[in-house]
């Protein structure tokens, strides 16, 4: 973390100078908003925490709630969301307070007696040590907590707007701010009343019923499993061994549980198998009671006994795949006609089964997709195109979702000997989906094309950039280089040096020099020179061999009112775990280009300034 670059700081250094609309922000919903987001989910809460980050945007979240969630169904915590939360500042204490999932138990009917379930495998979590973040489980209203933190610290000290329920909007196409937007009070001495808001966009986080999606005429289309659920977190005495273990259990009576220790040491979530449900049902699986889950819940674990003492909260559910065939309001026959007003996430565009702990990870995916291109363009920094890239990007994946979910979904319900593979098998095999590393965007105005992938072999271009160990020049502290790129809204250029170091020196005055440059071209003029593009480079050297009176200055960039120096931009490769060679960089070197929200955008030589400057003129305006 870096502070005192505006003055000596004593308090908490997290919460941030209150600058732009922050400063006098009213607390009363205004008017005329540039963003109004519907829904405090997951999805909606990091989408507001980015744009938080943006001091001259008006944003708004509402929520039809009178207060902040108590406790949220999600609650498993994929490695690759953990990654995000380090963006965001949070990520050490949401661990610290979380369980941590190291591996996976698996129990079947005994052979010998199939009325009795015996442990027969156990899968270690991440076995191919995909992430440095671990598997988490914690309660979802935390994870609010955090980014409502988020938020309030940030230069907007933006916070919720409670007790608002959405009721309709409609584009206008008419003046600054083209979407009138209906909400209704749900709390307060104006309970029942209406209220009109004007917004240059809006976005639907507001569930699997969301009124902004039927609002642009979006529906849910897919399927039931017929396949019913109960789940539970409860407090209970019991003498099954893998109680704080997350397991999957297949009895041979007859259904499943999939077991998830929680938070707290004392806590657990059980999803258990109700069975098949009649297509005339009509919900009525639904009136299952919390009795009823115990009783078919132990009925599963014979010879084991549970017993329940206290419920912090139960539900049923119906696994059901839906999907929307966009994410905004822009028609088919209209899309590079028009941009979009209007953006759907989370459950109100994707929704499927809990069990592979998949909604809320995903859901904040798109929102940290999208809440950076917003501002990009609010900020005058991209043109309104940048906002076609988020549908097409992000329908895609919760299409994959949603077919891994499929399948994950029918082998949990299916008895073990009716599967072609162990359910164990298929649980190590495609770990780096559900830990949410598969995402690849294919090429488009922001991902390059892989041209010169061979540089850099273990950044593909596409997928999240995957941090390693690097040595900081300046102080000599071993760190990880992707932990210094923060939701802060800007570009990570990473500079990886040819051995010699002379191209790299070609490279960088040709970033504080040239007028097509990156740096130069679309860093307005008034700001820190680094405050769209955070320029580092990393050596090929120990860190005792480079030295910082060498080093170019585009590399050392000054900031804030007294140009001080920023000395945590130059790094050299960890003779013990050389990031060259973990992450397959040629000796020649490369240039790294990472999005605002940690995707690789584009890998390069060192020598294709003209390229470099042409791609970034793709999607960011000329100062």
């Amino acid at each position: 973390m870096q502070f005192h670059h505006h003055g000596y700081v004593s308090t908490d250094p997290r919460k941030q100078d209150a600058a732009g609309v922050g400063i006098d922000r009213p607390e009363e919903l205004p008017d005329n908003v540039d963003v109004l987001i519907v829904g405090t989910g997951p999805a909606g809460m990091i989408t507001a925490a980015q744009l938080s980050q943006f001091a001259n945007i008006t944003t708004r979240i509402v929520e039809r709630r009178g207060e902040r969630l108590a406790i949220g169904q999600a609650d498993g915590i994929q490695a690759r969301s953990v990654e995000t939360f380090q963006a965001f500042g949070f990520a050490e204490r949401i661990i610290a307070e979380a369980y941590r999932i190291t591996e996976m138990a698996f129990w079947k009917p005994d052979p010998t007696n199939p009325a009795n379930i015996i442990r027969t495998a156990r899968a270690i979590d991440d076995p191919t040590g995909i992430s440095e973040f671990p598997h988490l489980i914690v309660n979802q209203a935390r994870v609010l907590d955090y980014f409502a933190e988020v938020m309030a610290n940030a230069p907007t000290r933006m916070t919720p707007d409670f007790g608002f329920e959405f009721v309709s909007l409609i584009n206008t196409n008419e003046g600054d701010y083209p979407v009138t937007v209906t909400l209704r009070y749900t709390a307060g001495a104006e309970q029942g009343q209406e209220r009109i808001v004007h917004a240059k966009y809006v976005v639907g986080a507001d569930g699997a019923r969301s009124g902004v999606r039927d609002s642009i005429g979006c529906t849910l289309a897919g399927d039931a499993a017929f396949h019913a659920w109960g789940v539970m977190d409860v407090l209970a005495v019991t003498d099954f061994p893998d109680i704080r273990t997350k397991c999957a259990i297949q009895s041979g009576t007859g259904g499943s549980i999939l077991h998830i220790p929680r938070e707290g040491g004392y806590l657990f979530r059980m999803y258990v198998d109700l069975g098949e449900v009649a297509a005339d049902d009509n919900g009525e699986v639904r009136k299952t009671s919390i009795d009823e889950i115990i009783v078919k819940a132990n009925e599963i674990l014979h010879p084991y006994t549970l017993e329940v003492k206290n419920v912090a909260w139960h539900s049923v559910y119906e696994v059901a795949h839906r999907l929307t065939d966009r994410f905004d309001d822009v028609l088919p026959d209209e899309v590079g006609i028009r941009s979009p007003r209007v953006f759907i996430m989370g459950d109100a565009c994707h929704t499927h089964s809990a069990k592979a702990g998949q909604g809320m990870n995903v859901s904040m995916q798109d929102g940290f997709n999208l809440g950076w291109k917003l501002g990009y363009v609010l900020d005058g920094r991209s043109p309104e195109t940048l906002l076609g890239t988020y549908s097409a990007e992000r329908q895609v994946i919760a299409k994959n979702l949603i077919d891994f979910d499929k399948e994950w979904s029918s082998l949990m319900a299916a008895k073990p000997e009716d599967l072609k593979v162990p359910l164990e098998d298929f649980y190590a095999q495609t770990a780096e989906f559900p830990s949410g590393f598969m995402t690849q965007y294919p090429p488009s105005m922001l991902i390059g094309e892989a041209t010169h992938q061979s540089l850099a072999t273990g950044f593909p271009i596409g997928k999240r950039f995957k941090s390693a160990p690097v040595v900081r020049v300046g102080d000599a502290n071993p760190v990880q280089l992707g932990h210094h790129h923060r939701a802060d809204g800007r570009w990570r250029v990473y500079a990886f040096a040819d051995a010699d170091n002379s191209a790299v020196a070609d490279w960088a005055e040709w970033m504080r020099t040239a007028a097509d440059s990156p740096l130069l071209a679309h860093t307005p003029a008034d700001s820190d020179i680094d405050s769209v593009f955070d320029v580092k480079v990393i050596h090929q050297q120990a860190h005792t061999e480079v030295d910082l009176g060498q080093v170019d200055a585009a590399f050392l960039p000054t900031t804030g009112p007294f140009g001080l120096i920023d000395y945590e931009k130059v790094y050299a490769a960890d003779p013990h775990d050389d990031i060259f060679d973990r992450r397959g960089i040629s000796s020649g070197g490369a240039v790294v280009v990472v999005r605002p929200d940690q995707y690789v955008a584009h890998v390069l030589p060192l020598t294709a300034t003209a390229e470099l400057a042409a791609y970034f003129r793709q999607m960011l305006l000329v100062r």
